[in-house]
This record gives C-alpha cells, sequence and structure tokens, in this order.
C-alpha cells in the first residue's frame, strides 16, 4: 500500500511512530478506492493518470504506461504475439522510426529496449522509463514516447522481420533448466484454463511465422486507452505541469467508441491434488513445491486488511518454524519457506518451497506437511506470535520512518498495482495507524486459523524436482495420505520451543575510553583511538531516517594461507554461520532479535576480512553487541553442524558441474588462472580434505584481535547517544596479549595463478532432456 507524498513534514526520530495515535476502528469501513498522496484522474478518452512528485533520486522520473493487455488474450494462431508488440514498440511508431525510441533513450543515458522498459504478463504489459528531467523537453518527449505506444506501435512487415531475431533468442534463452521448470510449473498450476496455454514467450513456430496483419490485428484489438493508465512520479516542480504533458500527448486520441471488454478467464478449482515429479537434468538441486491456489481477495474494507495482516503474520510465523527445522540435527531439507503470490489476476497461492539433498524429497515433503498440520492441530504459541507481531510492527515503523526517502520506482510501481489489481493506496500515515492499532488483537487463533487454506483437498499442487529420478507419483500420494491419517487421529504433537535467552551479551565489557581524537571539519566525520587500539571513523548524514550502517575491515585474508590449509579455511564462514557466530545458534538468535531492526555480516575474502552491519537508530546497541559477540566467542564444531555443512556443500559442487553454463564459467576461470587452487571451484575431493576445528579456528582467528580494524559508522546518528555505546561495546572487546593477523597492506602476498601460454579446446555435452511425470 502506498506512502504519504513527500510534502508531508518529516518525522527525523523513531518517537514520532510510537506517539502515532491509534485509530478507532470500524471493521466494516471502506477503504478509499481513490489513491491518497497523487494526482490521479481520467482522461475523456478513457486513460488514467497518476502523477505524484518526489526527489529520490534527484532530478529523475519514473514513467510506465501500463496496459492490461496480455498473453492470455491471444487466440492460438497469435501465441507469442502480446510480447512481440512489446518488441515492435521500441523499433518504430508513427512519429519516430528506425529505432529512433531508443536512439534518444541513448543520448539522455537512459536504459532501453525491449524486455529492459517494459514486460509482457499473462494479463497485462508494462512499458517503463526512467528519464532525466533536468530539461522541460525530456520529460515532454520521454510522456510522447508512451503516447505512441498506446495507439501508433508501427507494425509493417519489415519491421516484424527485424524483431523476429531478437524475440527468437529471447525465446532460445529461455529453454535452459530454469526456464524448462517455470514453464511446466505454470502449465501444471493452470491446468483447465486458457492460461496454460498462453505463456507470455508463445510459440516457436509462431514467433517465426506469424504475419504483420495478425499482430496488428492484436494490438488494435486490444490496446484501448480505457485499459490504459500512464503513470509519472519523479522530481518535478510541480503535478498540474505534468499533467498538462500528458493532456498534450495523450488528450487528443480518439477512443474507439465500442471497445471489447476484458474477458475474465477462470482456473478451475479442485479438490483432489495434483501431482508432478519433474526430472531435470541440469537443475540445481532436489526441490519440494507445494501450492494451495485461491482466489483472490477484494482488499476493500478495514477487515479485509486485518484478514491480510492476520495472512501475513501466519506465513512470517511459518516460516520461523521453518527456519528452525532446517537447523535441527539431520533437517529434512536444508531450506524452507512459505509465501503469498499473485500469480494471473484471479488466482493466487499460498506456497511452500525446500530444497533438499538428493533421494530427500519425499522426507522433504512430509515434513512440510506435518509442519502445517501440526499448526491446525495445536496452533501457533503465544511466543511465536509476538515475535511475529514485534517484526511487523517493526517493519511498518521503519517504512512510516523513511517515507520520505522512498525511491520513485517504488512509488510507480504501487499505482501499477492499484491500477492493474485494484490494491488500495491510503497512504502510510493511515496504513501505520492501522497496523498498530490491529497488531495487538490480532489472537494467536486468528492466525493458527489461517492454516486452513493450506489443506491438501483446497486446489493443492505438489511437485518434486529432483536431478535424477526418484520419487514417483505414488510416493507423493502415499505421504499426503499418511499425514492426512495422522492428523485425523490427533497422532502430532504440538511444537516445542526453543529456550530464547533474555540478553545478547549477558555480562556487560569493561568501557573503553578514547586516546586520540581527529576531526575532519572538512567532511563532518570524526576519527577515535580507542584504548584496545580499534580505529572508529564516523560521520552523521541525514540519506535516511531510520538507518545507520557500518563497516569494520583488516588486512589479510586468504592469500596469507598455504595450500593445504586454504580449503579448510576457506569453509570457515560457512561451518561458523551454521554454529552461530554470535554465540547463539541462528534459530534463537532469530528470535531474540525479533523486533529489531539490526543485522550484522562477515566476510572474509583475498586479502581483508570484514564485518558489516544495517541497523536503526534505536537497536545501535544491538548491533554493536552482536560485534561484541563476533570477537569474544570461540567456535567449535559439532559433527551435526559439520555433517548438515559439507552436505550442503556437495550439493552445490553437484549443481554447479550440472549446470552448463556454470561448468562453462568454471572451466574458462581454471583455464585464464593455470588451474590456480584459489581460482578453480571445490570440488567433491577438496571438500573430504576439510578440517572442520581447522576452519572454526580460522574464523575465530580472523575476528580476534580489535587493534587490527578500523570502523566507519554512517548514518542518523546521535553522537552523545552512540559514544557511550561505541566504547562499551567496540572499546570494550578485550585485546589479546599479542598482535593476531596484523598486517600491512604494502605486505601481503599475492593470489597464485599464471596466464596460460597455450590454446585449450574443451567439450563437454550436456543431456537437456526433462522427464515429467504428473496427475
Amino acid at each position: 500500500m502506498e506512502l504519504l507524498p513527500a510534502g508531508t513534514p518529516p518525522i527525523s526520530k523513531k518517537q514520532g511512530f510510537r506517539s502515532l495515535k491509534l485509530v478507532n476502528v470500524d471493521m466494516d469501513q471502506l477503504l478509499s478506492d481513490q489513491p491518497v498522496g497523487v494526482d490521479y484522474g481520467i482522461l475523456d478518452n478513457g486513460l488514467r493518470y497518476y502523477v505524484r512528485c518526489n526527489s529520490k533520486p534527484r532530478m529523475r522520473a519514473a514513467l510506465a504506461l501500463a496496459v492490461r493487455a496480455g498473453s492470455v488474450l491471444e487466440e492460438e494462431d497469435e501465441r507469442g504475439v502480446a510480447h512481440i508488440v512489446e518488441h515492435l514498440a521500441f523499433s518504430a511508431t508513427k512519429k519516430y522510426t528506425n529505432h529512433d525510441i531508443i536512439k534518444f533513450l541513448e543520448s539522455i543515458g537512459a536504459e532501453f529496449g525491449a524486455c529492459q522498459n517494459a514486460v509482457t504478463s499473462a494479463d497485462d504489459t508494462v512499458y517503463e522509463l526512467l528519464v532525466p528531467v533536468d530539461k522541460p523537453e525530456l520529460l515532454s518527449r520521454a510522456i510522447s514516447v508512451l503516447a505512441e505506444f498506446s495507439s501508433e506501435i508501427r507494425v509493417s512487415k519489415d519491421d516484424l522481420e527485424k524483431e523476429r531475431g531478437a524475440v527468437m533468442e529471447e525465446y532460445r534463452g529461455s529453454r535452459n533448466a530454469t526456464g524448462r521448470l517455470q514453464d511446466a510449473h505454470w502449465i501444471l498450476m493452470m491446468e483447465g484454463s486458457k492460461y496454460a496455454e498462453r505463456l507470455p514467450i508463445g510459440l516457436e513456430r509462431v514467433i517465426r511465422t506469424v504475419s504483420s496483419e495478425t499482430v496488428k490485428h492484436f494490438y488494435k484489438k486490444w490496446y484501448h486507452l480505457c485499459n490504459m493508465a500512464v503513470i509519472a512520479v519523479g522530481d518535478f516542480s510541480d503535478t498540474q505541469g505534468v499533467v498538462e504533458l500528458i493532456k498534450t500527448h495523450f488528450g487528443q486520441k480518439i477512443p474507439d467508441p465500442d471497445p471489447p471488454l476484458i474477458p475474465t478467464i477462470q482456473v478451475p478449482s479442485h479438490d483432489e491434488p495434483r501431482f508432478s515429479c519433474f526430472v531435470e537434468s541440469e537443475a540445481a538441486g532436489s526441490a519440494v513445491m507445494i501450492s494451495y491456489k485461491i482466489p483472490t481477495d477484494e482488499l476493500k474494507t478495514v477487515k479485509d486488511y486485518c484478514n491480510l495482516l492476520a495472512e501475513s503474520m501466519f506465513l512470517y510465523a511459518l516460516n520461523q518454524r521453518f527456519f528452525k527445522i532446517a537447523r535441527r540435527n539431520d533437517p529434512p531439507y536444508f531450506s524452507c519457506s512459505a509465501a503469498a503470490d499473485v500469480l494471473v489476476r484471479p488466482l493466487k497461492a499460498n506456497i511452500m518451497t525446500s530444497s533438499c539433498k538428493r533421494k530427500g524429497t519425499i522426507e522433504a515433503l512430509e515434513s512440510m506437511l506435518i509442519e502445517v498440520a501440526r499448526v491446525r492441530l495445536h496452533g501457533f504459541s503465544e511466543r511465536e506470535i509476538s515475535v511475529v507481531r514485534a517484526l511487523l510492527m517493526s517493519e511498518i515503523e521503519s517504512a512510516y520512518l523513511e517515507r520520505d526517502q522512498i525511491q520513485s520506482t517504488s512509488l510507480r510501481d504501487e499505482y501499477l498495482q492499484h491500477f492493474l489489481h485494484n490494491e488500495p493506496v491510503v497512504g502510510i500515515e493511515y496504513e501505520a495507524q492501522l497496523q498498530k492499532t490491529l497488531l495487538p488483537h490480532i489472537s494467536t487463533l486468528e492466525v493458527s486459523k489461517c492454516s486452513e487454506k493450506l489443506r491438501t483437498s483446497c486446489s493443492c499442487v505438489i511437485k518434486t524436482i529432483e536431478p535424477q529420478p526418484f520419487a514417483v507419483l505414488d510416493d507423493l500420494k502415499n505421504v499426503v495420505k499418511k499425514v492426512n491419517l495422522l492428523e485425523e487421529e490427533g497422532r502430532i504433537s504440538p511444537w516445542d520451543d526453543e529456550h530464547v535467552p533474555e540478553e545478547i551479551v549477558t555480562t556487560k565489557p569493561n568501557m573503553g575510553h578514547v586516546v586520540q581524537e581527529l576531526k575532519y571539519s572538512n567532511i563532518g566525520a570524526t576519527e577515535l583511538i580507542l584504548s584496545n587500539g580499534m580505529r572508529i571513523c564516523y560521520k552523521h548524514t541525514d540519506f535516511l531516517d531510520d538507518q545507520v550502517i557500518f563497516t569494520g575491515y583488516s588486512y589479510g585474508g586468504l592469500s596469507e594461507l598455504p595450500e593445504n590449509e586454504y580449503f579448510s579455511c576457506s569453509m570457515g564462514p560457512t561451518i561458523a554461520g551454521e554454529i552461530g557466530v554470535f554465540g547463539y545458534r541462528p534459530s534463537v538468535l532469530m528470535d531474540m532479535l525479533a523486533g529489531k531492526r539490526a543485522e550484522v555480516g562477515t566476510k572474509i575474502g583475498a586479502y581483508m576480512r570484514t564485518f558489516y552491519g544495517d541497523c536503526s537508530p534505536s537497536d545501535l546497541e544491538t548491533a554493536l553487541q552482536l560485534v561484541y559477540q563476533l570477537f569474544t566467542t570461540n567456535l567449535t564444531p559439532g559433527e551435526e553442524d559439520v555433517k548438515i555443512v559439507m552436505q550442503m556443500a556437495e550439493e552445490a559442487v553437484s549443481a554447479q558441474d550440472r549446470d552448463p553454463y556454470t561448468a562453462f564459467t568454471n572451466r574458462v576461470k581454471e583455464l585464464n588462472y593455470g588451474n590456480s587452487y584459489f581460482f578453480r571451484p571445490i570440488r567433491k575431493s577438496d571438500l573430504q580434505k576439510v578440517d572442520p576445528r581447522k576452519a572454526c579456528e580460522f574464523f575465530s582467528t580472523c575476528f580476534k584481535d580489535p587493534s587490527a580494524f578500523t570502523v566507519v559508522i554512517v548514518g542518523n546518528i546521535d553522537p552523545t547517544i552512540a559514544m557511550p555505546l561505541i566504547l562499551q561495546y567496540l572499546g570494550g572487546i578485550p585485546k589479546p596479549p599479542e598482535p593476531v593477523m596484523h598486517f600491512n597492506r604494502d605486505e601481503l602476498k599475492g593470489l597464485p595463478f599464471t596466464f596460460p601460454t597455450s590454446i585449450h579446446r574443451c567439450y563437454k555435452h550436456f543431456s537437456t532432456l526433462p522427464i515429467v511425470h504428473g496427475c
């Protein structure tokens, strides 16, 4: 939903959200169908327009022409024509010929070309431009380009022949493993509907042979101003001048007196689940996808919005469980997540996706179904929902505080959703008030009831993807029957919550002190040397009100290692991440950070090791506590932790070997760098040599000595608040008795490699024939 206009007085302190008044809620109250914060109207010829002033980025405008015409409107001999029209738009129109449009966009430094500036889906086609507006004539000309797209695309025989090659190349590019999997999934999901036979890319025979008359017929039949909207969001002095430009270029166009109605294509529901076992030799790994199709809900009242919030809370809570299961001993999958997605105009779906080990699809499927059944039987716990409630409250708080810094492209996308999907645009101020009012009153029971929409009797589609055949249809059907029986008999136990500590740092460290301070008034920065030797540079900035970012770096990394230690140590970050680099397992830390916007990560490169963070100003203490924990945690690998990491690594290596593009890239890298161990991809034989204890020891050593690090902090920081925290958690990091990994930048070891001295010719055959079993 939409953000308020940039003209609204900014609130620079987080307390602004906390003092935001609650609203009196009437569940039957209608949400405004008129978008808030934008100059919105309809021309006499039926064209809708949205115009808004927004200065992010400066002197740029994000434009769009949305057309409610996509591939589902094509007849059998037109399959692919909607996409061809999109390509022809950038070739020639009545006013612009010989790719003049591309030349114009190129001359002003804008991205250009079909597929870069436009996208065709089953239901609609959207043309987008991001143009400079430092000169008034540029905006006028850009809007005139969109006006040409609306009714003046030239469709001659010569134009079509010039574009066939580009469209065919795009078609060929979509025939890779990802494209084949996506197409097969689409057909399975839309079975029984015209959507199943109207993939936007179309058919090869149509692309090669369709006539210009057929393309022109489709264009003239469906491109009507009453089915279009033009959107302009940018750094304008006022909206009225832009509205006048839209009227100038679009207003004189005469509408068709009797345009055809856009048909509503239904996707039939089904009580019995559909199954598919897809075998794709180039697939990245084994995976399971479970989709539950449901009609799109109309978002018209406060009650509808409350229901949408409850569904969001359900998916958040379910994903938390999936995350925790993936980090148990011998987990059923490497990762799993659930999300809601609008598939086509009349249909959306709740989709659960997991990646798993080879021959692990049956186990993964059973675990996914059992977890949803567990929610239906026992519900979520109060603690789980309180965590989710805090997360959602933190998200809307951040959006509210940064409402004046949103990018024009994001606002443009909001208005596209309003036009194409009737999504209300009520303004972030009201939406923040609404969420703040509603979230505390959405009960655990209401959230848990959302699991009823994830039954296998609710238009469910279950699909497995495997590089080699293992699961068969009967396996999938038997799993569904087994889980349904367990649920009916109540033989699924309640969820067992983990213990979550209250504090990240249980004992506060001794506060450090500043031994040297330098101010650089010309750039507004301050440099400090702390008592433990850590160097701090900070500067207050106002780019975003709700952000502080920092990076700590030190010289010396993987290039310093001998070859016999490299592979073990290069796995250090991966193994350490599974154990928990901040002193807590990732599944526990996730709950500890609920409601806080604080993220810290690490990287160990060839010549440098870094930690970096992004947080809200009010959560700076939490972020710095994580840094303190990073430097003071000694990692010890457990057998199960290592087992999971190595399984994932082996699957990743196998996926690289199966993918022809990755195999080609890796082989080129090997040859270019003389088969250096540092540049060639890790092989399964390398994984067998990894010493987990050595890997964790190296990782801990990399972040041990604070005196080797320089930390740069920028953002909306108040030094009077930030300095005590910096001294407490960065200055409090203990300095080891002897320097650890202190390197001079100019004395670092170079990476070992040699350039090729001869010509290499390589050939490797890949089978690209997929196998699908479905019912």
